[in-house]
């Protein structure tokens, strides 16, 4: 199920306008009475505006991570000057404004992927981290995971480290990355060492495989060296992303599992001080799905306090959902249902933040194309507190990947790839509540202010 983005795809985006359209997508079924609903204090509206990003060319594979200093850090894979590919990177202040673009690393012999993204990461030390897929054989689904880190802001970089030690020309991908200890970072990862071989890919069964692919994960220090190395799960969705989020009892790794009758539902364990806890679902979906959807889920946390989003089509509805944790991930509320209908297509992106909870997901359908829709609900879950249509793409299928979604002090940032004239290109977009946006010299997008409903809760 995997595609390159740089296909000869042609569409136009078209940033939305208003928040509240003639059929939006049907707000979450929260679970509360009309009486706390009445009650509720009412919250600003946030506005979004263009957000112009430091890559102006051909680039795609976007990701985004809130800095703890305030600031953004943005990450891309662009066609190498002399062939192949480069991933590079920029860091924006509290304001949203870019420092120079650098480059992390370059080369030819890569795997790139729609789906199967590079990430930038901070550790607690200061130092950046950034991962990339580089191909291990000839054949189609060869590839390992390597690692690199910069301790001087991203001017130098070091040798890549090989993230997997097998040594098989297999699939290694869908990672995830967190800060782990005074300076070292974590890492997870897909693992098809025991799939066989890298040929077939067909619609994500990995077709004549022996066996299943697994999830791993281990820690890296500053010199690059590994350790806590082990498998996770033995068997899981060989090509959904995984996530991870730091909470105050270990990081929170949330992955699509598989089981011997095709069941795909989510899945979340945490890192403990005597290891990983055992894996447990977050909901009973029963999602029976015979192949890979390519639609992982997104976690996001605050202390104890965690969220994960996903999609689903358990039942043969395609739903969008997002369930709440007071116990750093250990068990999970009944999720919310944010959208509901063919026209979901999930790619969620989650994050948190001490006065709301945010959820970024993806429509397609026939009379408006892709559309990009973000949530803003209570922390807890308890209501939306509004829901905005971030931007209308006038292309579809695979080609607009996976977008990011970043929450900070006083401020959200999206980025998301379009593909104009064949080629494809990153775009940005900012929300903040109205008090603080300038009613001039700040360019909305197509002029307008999105700010969806903040009546609570409405049934889907």
């Amino acid at each position: 199920m995997h595609s390159s983005l740089w296909s000869a795809l042609s569409c136009a985006l078209v940033l939305a306008v208003a928040a509240c359209r003639p059929a939006p997508p049907p707000p979450a079924a929260v679970a509360q009475s009309e009486t706390a609903a009445a009650q509720a204090a009412p919250t600003p509206q946030w506005r979004v505006s263009d957000w112009p990003l430091p890559a102006t060319g051909a680039a795609a594979q976007p990701d985004l991570i809130a800095a703890p200093d305030g600031g953004w850090l943005l990450s891309w894979i662009e066609p190498g000057a002399r062939g192949g590919h480069a991933l590079k990177f920029a860091r924006a202040g509290r304001d949203g404004a870019w420092g120079p673009i650098r480059t992390i690393a370059q080369g030819r012999d890569w795997f790139v992927n729609w789906a199967d993204t590079p990430h930038i990461a901070l550790a607690a030390d200061g130092a950046l981290w950034a991962h990339w897929l580089r191909k291990s054989a000839p054949a189609t689904y060869a590839y390992d995971v390597v690692l690199s880190r910069s301790g001087d802001g991203g001017t130098t970089w070091s040798e890549p480290a090989k993230v997997n030690d097998d040594g098989t020309a297999t699939e290694h991908g869908f990672v995830s990355l967190w800060p782990d200890g005074a300076d070292g970072i974590g890492v997870a990862w897909l693992d098809g060492r025991r799939t066989g071989g890298g040929e077939g890919h067909e619609g994500g069964a990995h077709a004549g495989h022996r066996g299943a692919m697994t999830l791993r994960a281990a820690r890296f220090d500053a010199r690059s060296q590994r350790s806590l190395d082990s498998e996770l799960d033995p068997m899981t969705c060989d090509c959904c992303q995984t996530d991870a989020a730091p909470t105050a009892r270990g990081p929170l790794l949330v992955y699509r599992d598989r089981d011997a009758q095709e069941i795909r539902d989510i899945a979340a364990t945490r890192r403990e001080p005597g290891g990983w806890t055992a894996p447990r679902h977050v909901h009973a979906d029963r999602w029976t799905m015979p192949a890979c959807p390519v639609n992982g889920p997104s976690a996001a946390a605050r202390g104890d306090d965690a969220i994960v989003a996903w999609y689903t089509a358990a039942g043969g509805e395609s739903k969008v959902q997002a369930a709440r944790s007071g116990d750093a991930g250990t068990t999970f509320g009944a999720p919310v249902v944010l959208d509901r209908g063919e026209p979901v297509q999930g790619r969620v992106e989650a994050a948190l933040g001490a006065d709301a909870a945010w959820v970024l997901w993806l429509r397609e359908d026939r009379q408006d194309g892709q559309t990009l829709w973000l949530a803003r609900l209570a922390p807890d879950l308890s209501r939306e507190l509004q829901r905005v249509q971030v931007a209308r793409l006038q292309g579809r299928g695979r080609g607009t990947g996976f977008p990011q979604l970043a929450a900070g002090d006083g401020a959200v940032y999206i980025a998301w790839t379009e593909l104009a004239d064949g080629a494809a290109r990153l775009r940005g977009a900012r929300l903040q509540p109205e008090a603080t946006v300038s009613s001039s010299g700040e360019s909305n997008i197509e002029a307008g202010e999105t700010t969806g409903s903040s009546s609570g809760t409405r049934a889907p």
